[in-house]
């Protein structure tokens, strides 16, 4: 019995001692923040932070971070002093139980030579609006910014969500950024100050939404150039940095699950499916089969027997699979990170992060085309069933020492798209043509990126950073699928596939295979040296840039012919698709693959670009600052293949650049800048663009044709602006820009095209200019009434109005108009929401509007000196988007509920020919080429940090 008493006894003693520890680690909390030069905006490293009152302290490390743990929760005065600079002492920071307050600090040298100590005073709250100032208005690059504490009190869970708010920035397709209304192609992106390849090898966009939200600790679009900034670039260079000393141990989970009006719980389709499907990956279900010849030369001097036992070697995976109702949209993200305070205030941090979604969405499109103006060649309408995995890692580790920091940096996302198109209408000829058509596809797609980069900070606030990187793109497509079926308008026969005697057609019946894979080695080094000139601030950087990538591309084209135009084989091609090409079908006398790959379906390519720079940044006198520059790019690239007939492509263009760039400030006063800047960029052809290569475009019906003449594009960029900074984040600004191009890329239809079969290419254009206005206003409702809902709710709007011409070479470009819009610009753009934003709840409302742009460049003839469309031009109709969100904060803010409204009014996306020239779509009179319905979202979304 007394044992027992003493069990009981014990287990009693060590749950109140637990309890006694667990109360007290939880009635304590964390300050922490950064610290910056309030004139340059540099971070003040070594500098002295103490508690008053208190025996602790810290100082601050190469990022300029402090961090000072173990106090009681309540009010603090934290007390800042650094050599050369005025004390401060900042009051009432409020420090909670388990939480970290984020206190970021700005300060300011002495003035003179006085010995006596000068202590500024401020509270928590005026220094935390302070460091946001400081941080804009420094900064010598036209840019627009969002950080780390913007996008803690905002609703993204994305950084493409995120980058919305960007003034003159707007997301295309929910991830790909466009600035200014220029095309993805004039944008740059840089993770860590490293470049990121990619995550579309066909063009130059990055996926922007495979980063949480939640990893960012600073976003900056930079919309004019610097010396120290790629040259490769007319719209923005984008860089993103991913937290890497995380302020407390870090411990959350999210989850959301979504309801799309257009596809949840409607019936899905699609292809067969492989086991690990769900995980991202095809365990060979699609692949092609290991016996079959490696090229097309092995397989065409094969036997007829041989040829006939290849090509029953290939799956009967043409059926249609019925999987039910589509289940809601899901995603799920685990993140931890945690940081160390080693021997000699040495720290060690990391974060990772892991996310997992899976979607599925149906959308009804129509789409059609002209034989002549006024004559449809074609109308169809397409079901498209599409289920999409996205798998994605991110870790981060980082040491910092003394006056330095080494961090290693990794980021993975593979995409899983696997689609299935039902296609039917009528082929509008002489005589009209019912149709059914089918195409499977899937694509996969991965990008790694890989960013060992350092940090030193010597005397005299000299600073030397450096960065290696390595990223990896890929694009697998095994086994594209089509299947064409046809049969007389009006007429009760069968329809039967459209399976040739002789030579095949991938774009009628057969598979297409294809692989890409990119990769990317980099290494910079930047050394920064600040000095004093007649007791004004000068710094002075210089740098060097290195990088060198590789491409692979390869693909085969089988399509299924008759061997003989026999009884037997045209028996068969009224089969259903499921049995039509299964291995019964598949001998002498039935089907058979004819591989039409020609030396045009494989490339190889690379590029290797040297830069280095010097820049200086002179404080002309106390409220000019001038930031100047000159960059030197050597371009270098190599692209080998060859034409359908064998004879060898190389394309072995070398640049060298000069890019100058020069940007002047004039601070009116501590909350307003006037700035003026000038840059000469670039624009350079992808490897896709150059590549002979052609490709069948199911959803344009188009063959796309790249070209190895292209040359690089050159910019001259001119930006004025005018910005005023308020209180609590608010913001005005007023900037006019202007930019030339020289030899700008377009894509547009080749000569001899004709409606009926229309070839696009890529060709550089003579010249272009765009010129525009943007306005920004970001502002705090507390001005109508003093008020915690007038506080806590702000109004923002951005717009942009701009205007483009493109002028061509009549005689290079005779069937194109001399004079247009620059494909994919847009005239203007709109941006605005309300926001209100308390300790508990949030509440967001987002609007946004493009104006129309040229899709798809038409083509015509020249009569005199008039031109005359033939095709005219595809333009993409506006659309109105409004989203909205709920979310409130549970379990003392460790959970957060948020209720997402995407795309509330769900306006169909029409892309149209304008018929009658009025500028507008009016569906009576103009040609309607295809219209989609996206269906609006409803989604849920569960977040908790432990």
């Amino acid at each position: 019995m007394k044992r027992l008493f003493d069990l009981k006894f014990t287990a009693l003693f060590i749950f109140l001692t637990l309890h006694v520890f667990s109360a007290a680690a939880q009635s304590v909390g964390k300050i922490a923040g950064k610290v910056t030069d309030k004139k340059t905006g540099e971070a003040l490293i070594g500098l002295t932070v103490k508690v008053q009152g208190s025996t602790k302290g810290t100082s601050t490390d190469i990022e300029g971070r402090y961090s000072i743990s173990g106090l009681t929760a309540g009010k603090h005065t934290l007390i800042f002093s650094y050599i050369g600079y005025s004390s401060k002492s900042v009051s009432d920071i409020l420090v909670k139980a388990s939480q970290v307050t984020n206190t970021d600090i700005v300060m300011e040298e002495s003035e003179g030579n006085s010995l006596n100590e000068v202590v500024i005073t401020a509270s928590a709250k005026q220094e935390s609006v302070g460091a946001l100032y400081a941080l804009q208005r420094v900064n010598v690059r036209v840019s627009d910014g969002i950080s780390a504490e913007q996008i803690r009190r905002s609703p993204d869970r994305n950084t493409s969500d995120v980058l919305k708010r960007v003034s003159g920035a707007s997301i295309q397709e929910n991830k790909f950024l466009l600035i200014r209304g220029l095309s993805d192609r004039y944008n740059t992106t840089l993770l860590n100050n490293a470049p990121l390849p990619s995550s579309e090898p066909d063009r130059k966009a990055f996926s922007f939404d495979i980063i949480p939200s939640n990893l960012v600790d600073q976003i900056v679009v930079n919309k004019t150039a610097a010396a120290d900034l790629p040259g490769d670039f007319a719209g923005g260079v984008i860089q993103i940095k991913t937290r890497d000393f995380p302020d407390k141990e870090l411990i959350s989970l999210n989850y959301s699950a979504s309801y799309n009006t257009q596809s949840t719980f409607k019936d899905f389709k699609g292809g067969k499916r492989g086991g690990l499907d769900f995980l991202g990956f095809d365990d060979g279900l699609r692949a092609m089969p290991s016996s079959f010849p490696s090229n097309r030369k092995n397989y065409v001097n094969s036997s007829l027997d041989q040829r006939v036992a290849y090509t029953k070697a290939f799956k009967n995976n043409w059926g249609v699979e019925d999987y039910g109702a589509a289940l809601p949209n899901q995603s799920v993200q685990f993140t931890y990170g945690n940081s160390y305070i080693l021997e000699n205030t040495n720290k060690f941090g990391f974060i990772a992060s892991l996310s997992y979604r899976n979607g599925n969405s149906i959308t009804d499109q129509t789409r059609a085309d002209i034989e002549q103006i006024g004559d449809e060649s074609f109308s169809f309408t397409d079901d498209v069933y599409r289920n999409s995995i996205n798998v994605g890692g991110l870790a981060n580790f980082a040491y910092a020492f003394k006056n330095s920091k080494i961090a290693f940096k990794n980021i993975y996302n593979r995409v899983f798209d696997d689609a299935y198109t039902n296609r039917v209408g009528v082929a509008l000829e002489e005589p009209n043509f019912d149709n059914r058509n089918s195409q499977f596809q899937l694509l996969q797609k991965s990008l790694l990126s890989s960013i060992l980069e350092g940090e030193h900070s010597f005397g005299n606030k000299q600073k030397l950073d450096w960065n290696a990187s390595f990223s990896s793109s890929n694009q697998d497509q095994p086994d594209l699928r089509r299947v064409f079926y046809s049969r007389p308008s009006g007429s009760s026969e069968p329809f039967k596939a459209s399976v040739n005697t002789g030579s095949a057609s991938t774009k009628n019946a057969g598979r297409f295979y294809s692989d890409l894979q990119d990769y990317v080695y980099a290494g910079a080094i930047n050394y920064t040296h600040p000095f004093k000139l007649a007791e004004l601030d000068q710094t002075i950087k210089v740098g060097a840039l290195s990088q060198y990538r590789t491409r692979d591309f390869s693909a085969r084209e089988l399509g299924y012919v008759r061997t003989t135009a026999n009884a037997e084989s045209e028996s068969y091609l009224s089969l259903p698709q499921e049995q039509i090409f299964s291995a019964e079908n598949i001998s002498r006398t039935g089907f058979i693959f004819d591989e039409i790959t020609n030396p045009s379906n494989t490339y190889d390519a690379n590029v290797l670009l040297n830069a280095g720079y010097v820049m200086l940044t002179n404080e002309l006198a106390p409220k000019w600052k001038l930031n100047w520059g000159l960059r030197i790019e050597s371009y270098h690239e190599k692209l080998n293949s060859a034409t359908v007939l064998g004879t060898p492509i190389t394309v072995d263009n070398s640049y060298v650049d000069l890019l100058p760039s020069a940007n002047l400030i004039f601070s009116l006063d501590d909350k307003t800048n006037v700035r003026a800047s000038y840059s000469n960029t670039v624009a350079r052809a992808e490897f896709r663009e150059l590549a002979p290569f052609s490709f069948f475009d199911f959803e344009s019906n188009n063959v796309i044709i790249g070209n190895n003449k292209l040359r690089r594009s050159r910019i001259n960029n001119f930006d004025l602006r005018f910005e005023h900074f308020s209180q609590g984040g608010q913001i005005f600004s007023l900037t006019g820009f202007y930019k030339q191009f020289k030899n700008p890329i377009e894509q547009v239809f080749n000569q001899g095209t004709v409606a009926a079969s229309k070839a696009a290419s890529f060709q550089n254009a003579t010249e272009a200019t765009l010129l525009g206005v943007e306005m920004e206003l970001r502002q705090r409702l507390g001005f109508i009434k003093e008020s915690d809902f007038f506080n806590n709710t702000s109004v923002y709007a951005n717009l942009a109005i701009m205007k483009s011409d493109v002028k061509l070479d009549r005689q290079l470009f005779a069937n194109i108009s001399e004079s247009r819009a620059l494909q994919g610009q847009s005239p203007y753009l709109i941006n605005g929401g309300i926001q209100y934003n308390d300790n508990k709840w949030g509440f967001n409302v987002l609007y946004n509007r493009i104006g129309r742009r040229i899709n798809i460049v038409g083509f015509g003839r020249y009569e005199s000196s008039d031109f005359v469309y033939e095709y005219p031009d595809i333009y993409e109709n506006p659309r109105d988007v409004i989203d909205l969100q709920v979310s409130r904060k549970l379990f003392n803010n460790r959970a957060d509920v948020k209720i997402n409204v995407g795309d509330l009014l769900n306006q169909k996306a029409v892309l149209y020919q304008d018929n009658n020239h009025d500028k507008k779509y009016n569906p009576g009179s103009d040609q309607s080429i295809r219209t989609i319905k996206y269906g609006s979202n409803f989604s849920l979304s569960l977040g908790y940090n432990f």
